[in-house]
């Protein structure tokens, strides 16, 4: 951990430098645009992937004129890691002039390693399986009381283009969503020993009629939005409410038919009207699979937003579920009297999935976590900040965060 931290306490140092540098460059020149590119550099340690190197690069613009036009901004990242890990992402919220139109994406493509740890939260996600399978009546598996590690290629394409309705603040547009999983090798799994060690994905699966080694969900959306906030890279007023159902028939490739359910609200509460940077952010969400069978890895889980920021404690998919309700708060403040480079936050969540097959239902357990960071604002215009943050959860879950842009 100590050596993750001066990592990314280094990349810190050099972003600032540059982030400096470059807006004093671009204070100098008359003919300023309206793109603001960080290039950060990615280098970091954790037992899951080992060292990660590559690039994060974030990015802001205005698509029209920007009193007219709310900020646009891209996220991305193409690392590389010493356990043969190749990790690809480009995320994208895009404003046309005018505000006319607003385009979202989530396009990725992994080839990777991750734990899972079953469905549901509570107690059984602090050691997953830990007390076997029944696969036969009065028959249990060997118990499993680790992380059940997984590998697989990942491909996904979010694409979704909302209209707005005249003058308002409301979208209404229509998305197309692929996620394709291959190559999948469960690795824990074990049919032929004496007493068959069962993972949490190769039941699911059998159970929901569903193949273990490869699956596609692909699927249209119908989706509704508010989004009035000042600035959607970092907000200080405004709210967000969106509203999006997915289907996904086999016509379109689907593995099974299915459909799915997301809604999201954030909104922002000022303490101080002299300092908006000073206020207290909410963020909730929640996913249901609301027909059909999804596949183990397609299930609703924390981390898997589209930018990949809700469960700070916790790896990407530690809790995972039919359905899933995610909650933050998150207290906001500037650290210098008059100026707003530095800013500090100090958040918490909580998260509670379901498993349906195992009677555990929403609200039934909540899994919490907590924690603090510090912001510095690289660009005063688009408000882009290098965030770094250190959380601490449940089961001795423990994470280090470092990004750009506010996480909400």
């Amino acid at each position: 951990m100590k050596r993750t931290a001066i990592a990314l306490i280094l990349v810190l140092s050099v972003c600032v430098v540059f982030a400096q540098t470059k807006e004093k460059k671009e204070k100098k020149d008359k003919s300023e645009k309206n793109l603001s590119i960080v290039p950060l550099p990615a280098i970091a340690y954790n037992p899951g992937n080992g060292w990660l190197l590559g690039v994060a690069p974030g990015a802001s613009w205005f698509m029209g004129n920007p009193e007219k036009t709310s900020i646009s901004s891209g996220l991305g990242t193409l690392i590389y890691t010493t356990k043969k890990q190749f990790l690809f992402t480009a995320k994208t919220n895009i404003f046309l002039d005018g505000d006319s139109w607003n385009l979202m994406g989530d396009w990725r493509y992994f080839i990777t390693s991750q734990p899972t740890y079953g469905l549901g939260t509570g107690p059984q996600s602090g050691k997953p399986v830990g007390t076997g399978i029944e696969y036969a009546d009065g028959l249990f598996s060997s118990p499993i009381s680790d992380a059940q590690m997984m590998d697989f290629n990942y491909l996904r394409f979010h694409e979704t283009v909302l209209k707005r309705m005249g003058d308002t603040r409301y979208f209404l547009g229509v998305g197309y969503h692929l996620d394709m999983h291959s190559k999948i090798e469960d690795n824990l799994l074990d049919l032929g020993a004496e007493e068959p060690v069962l993972t949490s994905h190769y039941t699911y699966q059998t159970i929901s009629g569903l193949p273990t080694d490869k699956y596609t969900l692909s699927g249209i959306s119908l989706n509704a939005l508010l989004d009035s906030r000042d600035n959607a890279v970092n907000p200080y007023s405004g709210r967000y409410v969106f509203a999006n159902i997915r289907i996904n028939p086999k016509f379109l490739g689907s593995t099974k038919s299915s459909s799915l359910l997301w809604l999201e609200y954030r909104d922002y509460l000022h303490l101080d009207k002299d300092r908006p940077r000073h206020l207290i952010g909410f963020w909730t969400y929640g996913s249901f699979v609301t027909s059909g069978k999804v596949p183990y890895l397609d299930l609703p889980a924390v981390g898997w937003d589209q930018f990949g920021r809700s469960g700070r404690a916790y790896t990407q998919g530690r809790f995972r579920g039919e359905d899933l309700i995610y909650g933050e708060v998150e207290y906001r403040f500037p650290l210098q009297k008059t100026k707003e480079t530095f800013g500090g936050v100090i958040f918490v969540n909580s998260t509670t999935a379901s498993n349906r097959n195992a009677d555990i239902n929403l609200f039934k357990y909540l899994d919490y976590g907590y924690g603090a960071g510090l912001r510095v604002m690289i660009n005063k215009k688009s408000r882009a900040n290098l965030s770094i943050d250190y959380a601490f959860g449940k089961y001795g879950a423990q994470g280090f965060y470092f990004g750009i842009n506010e996480v909400f």
